[in-house]
């Protein structure tokens, strides 16, 4: 098997092929299309970065990328941004509907027992360090918890949906 990424410290996406991989999708051109290229590489759709040692690590979904205008940002090193603000105990980025920007991130946040964090606070420390279509322009929602399936994965699509029902709960 041969792993195709950009180069060492870049993210990209994780792209195979050799000769135990999948030939494409039984009757399904369609499907077979959007997973394999004319050169036989299978486009995973994980993004990731491998770094001096080859070590390989998978940081986000092609699929859960947001489009801010053209631009793409990614939800992971929002959350890492977030994280690291003091009273940030779990957080989850997506990208939600927005009138100007077409789609917006949105910080899902849960803080820690007794802290004082406001959403103004957080925004200003992403804003500090991103560039201005990466902010989050979604906005900050403060939940009990982040959902996530048994192995751990956040339930984006539940935060979504949270996002466009106010009488829906995480």
């Amino acid at each position: 098997m041969v792993v195709e990424l950009v180069c060492e410290g870049e993210e990209g996406e994780l792209c195979v092929r050799g000769p135990g991989m999948m030939l494409g999708y039984e009757n399904n051109q369609i499907a077979t299309s959007a997973t394999l290229d004319s050169e036989g590489w299978i486009h995973t759709g994980d993004i990731g970065y491998y770094d001096q040692q080859d070590f390989l690590y998978i940081t986000d979904r092609r699929k859960d990328i947001i489009k801010v205008k053209a631009y793409p940002v990614s939800p992971h090193e929002l959350e890492e941004i977030v994280k690291q603000y003091e009273g940030v105990s779990d957080v989850a980025v997506v990208g939600v509907k927005h009138q100007r920007l077409g789609e917006a991130p949105k910080a899902f946040v849960v803080l820690k027992p007794n802290a004082k964090v406001t959403a103004a606070q957080i925004q200003s420390h992403v804003e500090d360090r991103v560039a201005s279509y990466k902010q989050l322009a979604g906005g900050v929602k403060f939940v009990d918890v982040i959902p996530r399936n048994p192995t751990g994965k956040i339930l984006k699509k539940q935060l979504k949906e949270c996002d466009l029902d106010p009488e829906f709960s995480v």
